[in-house]
Order: structure tokens, then sequence, then C-alpha cells
């Protein structure tokens, strides 16, 4: 029997694998990830690519104003509220126990071997009930970038990937008719094989969000001696879904990324966004971006196959818009950013728009500590998957001649992750 408690991670390493060239949907950089995902109003120039472009003219530290560079930084988000990975192993030995007492029956005959058997389709039966609509979600990227703020015109590369994988279990109905029968009577454990009868599945929904591109920002002095950024970001974005649906005792892993499961769609967008700073020592900042001004949407390819029941599901990337304010000091960053739109969850995932608010103590320049929470204001008991509410984030910084490292931390009810990255600034 193939191992199905292996399908989550091969699916998310060979999408992930396949999107490397391009971006998901949110990517964030790890101190954006430690800061509770904040960024519009506070990212450095490396980062303002991925949170707003408008922030690569912005002023920032002396010893950060000249080069950024991420090469690279990753991010990993799970979830797996009922430990679906387990029980997926659970009902495999429980099918690999069956098959062998019902061997044995065949062979010796003893009475004791079919209650045994008996007994063992009813443990069957409880486990495939408990395991319907547990769900699995797995959420990764990667990304690179650079940067480079002059005077007159600051400009940057970026390029990165993100993919959200959710894997589901589904009972049906006719198995619970099935197993009743072997487990009570009158099916004779003999006749069955569980291996070619069972037609609960295992599914397997994923989305990857891949996108390249430049920015492109400019620092604008107005008539009250404050600061207006504006920036812009042309890209080219591919979308990707993937849907994979088979019964438990027939999941293949290698199958899992055939070109049959998948769909594909390639366009350009853009990214806008602005920046003013304000206050006496411009210590205030305040910044919106909208993100991906033309909407673009890609159907997921549903099997025809009646005994997969699969239906089809639509990845839309609409516009994003985001606001935030911040105050930095000397040793100090606060700030607070909230979604004006909701994006929409796919298929097994959550709608979300979040409010989120994030800190950082700067110990002269050399290290910096990060603390972040947010709250997702779209979380609703009506999605199909895990739910994603609040989620609270921490992490380090450490820069040593220029060079740099960031780590993050997230944890929820649900959600356990962790962010690395390693860059440049000078």
């Amino acid at each position: 029997m193939t191992s199905l408690s292996k399908a989550p991670l091969a699916a998310a390493l060979c999408l992930v694998s396949m999107s490397a060239a391009a971006s998901p949907q949110v990517f964030q950089a790890s101190r954006s990830f430690a800061m509770g995902g904040t960024g519009v109003a506070v990212a450095h120039p490396a980062t303002a690519s991925i949170a707003n472009p408008a922030m690569l003219a912005a002023d920032h530290h002396e010893w950060s104003d000249d080069f950024g560079m991420i090469l690279p930084s990753v991010n990993a988000r799970f979830a797996d509220e009922e430990e679906t990975i387990d029980q997926i192993d659970d009902i495999q030995d429980t099918i690999d126990r069956f098959e062998e007492v019902r061997d044995r029956f065949v062979n010796t005959n003893q009475p004791t071997d079919e209650a045994e058997a008996r007994a063992i389709a009813g443990d069957l039966l409880n486990e495939l009930n408990e395991f319907d609509r547990d769900t699995v979600r797995v959420n990764a990227g990667a990304g690179i970038a650079f940067a480079v703020p002059t005077d007159s015109y600051s400009v940057g590369f970026f390029t990165n990937a993100n993919v959200q994988a959710t894997i589901r279990g589904e009972f049906d109905q006719d198995d619970e008719e099935f197993l009743t029968g072997i487990a009570e009577g009158p099916t004779d454990p003999t006749t069955v094989d569980l291996n070619q009868d069972l037609e609960s599945r295992g599914r397997i929904l994923a989305s990857a969000v891949a996108e390249a591109g430049i920015s492109i920002a400019r620092s604008v002095e107005l008539t009250n001696g404050n600061q207006l950024q504006v920036g812009v970001s042309p890209k080219y974005v591919q979308l990707r879904t993937f849907q994979y649906t088979e019964t438990v005792s027939s999941f293949e892993d290698d199958n899992a990324d055939s070109e049959e499961n998948e769909t594909e769609k390639s366009g350009f967008n853009l990214d806008v966004g602005a920046a003013y700073a304000f206050g006496e020592q411009k210590e205030w900042n305040a910044g919106v971006v909208v993100k991906n001004l033309i909407p673009m949407e890609l159907d997921s390819n549903a099997s025809s196959d009646p005994l997969k029941q699969e239906q089809q599901y639509t990845l839309e990337l609409n516009p994003m818009i985001t606001a935030g304010i911040a105050h930095t000091g000397e040793y100090h960053v606060v700030t607070a950013e909230l979604d004006l739109t909701k994006k929409k969850g796919f298929g097994y995932a959550d709608d979300t728009q979040w409010l989120s608010v994030g800190a950082e103590l700067d110990a002269l320049r050399y290290a910096q500590i990060r603390v972040g929470v947010r709250q997702n204001l779209a979380s609703n008991d009506d999605n199909n998957g895990i739910a994603e509410e609040t989620q609270f984030t921490a992490g380090l910084g450490l820069s040593v001649f220029g060079a740099r490292l960031d780590i993050g931390a997230l944890i929820s009810d649900a959600d356990t992750g962790a962010a690395l990255e390693l860059g440049a600034a000078f």
C-alpha cells in the first residue's frame, strides 16, 4: 500500500518547485513575517517591492539607504487541527491489519480470526467517520529581491513564489454500509478486499501564485516640507491550481504532480503604492498599496470521474488595498495596518482580511527584536477548511558589517510557522 501520509509534503514541494520562477498571493519577507505581516509603512528598500514599492524612496537609517538585497527569504506555515496525517497513517495500518487477519482466516478457518476481522472492520468504520472533512493546510514561500535607492529614482527587482496546499479526507457513505456489513454481518470477510472496495477519498487542492518584476519609486517634497513617495511595480504573474482526488487505497504519491491535475495561466499585472512622511522629525509615516490592479482568475481542472466527485474551484487574484501607519524612532518602530479589501479563499482555505500590529526594538543597529499580532476580520464558520483567526508572531534580526540574518516565528490556535532570510543592506 502506498503511503498517503506523504502526500501533503509531496504536493507542497512539487508546487513550490514548479513555481520557483515567480510568486504567490501574499509573500512576506522575514521581517514582515515577525511583525504580524506588516510592511506597508515600514518596509526597508529590499522588501519594498514586496510590501509597498513607494517605500523604496523613503528615508531609512543612513546605514541602509544605499543598497538592499534579499538572497533568499523563505517561510512556511503548517496547520493540522485534527492531526489528519496521523489519522491517515492509522487508517492505513488498520487496513493492513484487516488484510492480514482475513488472509489468516482463509487459511485456518478459525472463528477467532473471523471475529477479529469483523472487529477491525468496525474500528476502520469509526476511523473513517472521524477522518471525514479533517484538513491539513501547508503554506510555503520563497523570494529574492534587490534594491538601489537614489536621490532621484529608486529601482528594485523582485521575484518570489508562494503556494497553499490543503489536504483533506472525505468519508463515502457507501463505505458505511459496506463496513457495517462486515463488522455486524452478513458480509463474509473472506469475500472482500479493502484495497479495492473502499470508496472514501483523499483530496489535495492547491494554488500557487508566482511573480517577477521591477519597482520604480520617487520621493517628492511637498510645499509644507513633508515628503511624499510614490512607486509602481510592473510584474509578470503566473497562476497555478492543482486538484487531485483518489480513493484511500489507491492514493499514489507519484501521481500527485500529473499534468492532468494542473491548470496554469500567466499575464502582466501592476502594483502601485504611496507613502507620506510627516511630523517634526518625520517620525510618522503613512502608506497605502494597491496590489494586482488587473483582476485575474483561473479554474481548477476538476475530474469528470463520478467516483471522485470533484467540483471545480476558481482561483481569484483581485486588487487588494492595504493601508498602514508607523511611528519610527532611533531605537524603535511601531506600526499598524489594515487590509481594506477581503481576499477570497481558494477551495478549502479561509477568506482573509487582516488587521495587523507590529513593533521592532533596535539595539545599536546590530540586533533587532520584533513582535506582532494580527486578526483576520473575514474569518467565518462557513469556510470549508481550517479557520485563520488570531496569529501571534515574533522574530530576531542580526546585522554585522551590512550582512543580515532575519528569523521569524508564528503561532495560533491552528498554525505554526517560521521564516528565515539572508540579505545585506548598506
